[in-house]
């Protein structure tokens, strides 16, 4: 049986949700990377999509609205020997979270992100949110923005490490796609396409598997200006690695990085440490 596999468990998605297929492509995928379940963190916000980490058998975290990227990148910090993966939605992590989500790039913080984009607020019943394509019609609003956020632009324009993107019903590419983010050093994007079979009538399974194709051989990661060309196409749209680099992450660039090769959970602090004496005043 896979570790990962939570038993007995309700799920809380409509039948048809993309977030099944990321659910299934994610434990496959720790479980042939061989992490134990004990080994890894998931962390999400708010959100349909994450929900996923309740689903898992592992350590998570659910943190505010947009606030899974700093509650990962402190876990990480305060424990480099764990996986720590983000999993979360569009509007979690590219509107509420879209703060985060920018600086934890120029950080380079050493986490995967894998956000399961379905162009909508599935949660909160079929608002428009940052990716909303612009023929959708959201409710609680007359259309989309305009010009809906690109993540993939985004990510490559601050030179992240990894930025990749898939299609949930492309099980095989999704997987490929998830094992080359969590091995990858530095701050790791992987923004999955994910039908909401509910709420977006326009973005269906069909719309995607005739809009997107796979980025090829001939592609190279390595060419950052490349990559962001293929960002910005728009009447088909490329699924796989956009661009991918090798840099020290915020963990090695940190202050105390030389003197705390362990995790910091497991230094011992001093009785004299300020926040020590003002936990003691409260006593």
């Amino acid at each position: 049986m896979n570790n990962f596999e939570k038993i007995n468990r309700d799920i809380a998605w409509c039948p048809g949700c993309g977030n099944f297929l990321i659910l299934k492509a994610l434990k496959e995928v720790l479980q042939e990377l061989g992490f134990e379940p004990k080994d890894v963190v998931l962390v999400s916000g708010i959100g349909q999509a994450a929900k996923t980490p309740q689903y898992v058998n592992t350590n998570y975290f659910n943190g505010l609205h947009g606030r899974a990227i700093p509650a990962a990148s402190g876990i990480k910090v305060a424990n480099k020997n764990l996986k720590v993966i983000v999993i979360s939605g569009d509007g979690d992590i590219y509107g509420e979270g879209g703060n985060h989500f920018l600086h934890a790039i120029r950080r380079n913080s050493d986490i995967t992100v894998i956000v399961g984009n379905n162009m909508v607020y599935g949660l909160t019943k079929g608002q428009s949110s940052p990716t909303s394509d612009y023929d959708l019609k959201p409710k609680g609003n007359e259309m989309a923005y305009k010009s809906d956020f690109n993540p993939i632009s985004a990510a490559i324009a601050l030179d992240c490490a990894f930025v990749s993107r898939s299609f949930c019903q492309n099980q095989p590419h999704l997987k490929t796609m998830m094992k080359e983010a969590i091995n990858h050093k530095g701050f790791s994007l992987l923004d999955v396409f994910s039908p909401c079979v509910t709420f977006n009538i326009t973005n269906t399974y069909d719309w995607f598997k005739n809009k997107t194709y796979e980025l090829d051989e001939t592609h190279n990661p390595a060419d950052r200006v490349k990559a962001f060309e293929k960002s910005l196409e728009k009447d088909k749209l490329p699924i796989g690695i956009f661009y991918r680099t090798e840099k020290p992450t915020f963990e090695e660039n940190e202050a105390n990085a030389e003197k705390t090769q362990q995790p910091l959970y497991l230094n011992n602090q001093s009785r004299s440490d300020i926040l020590y004496k003002m936990l003691e005043s409260y006593k």
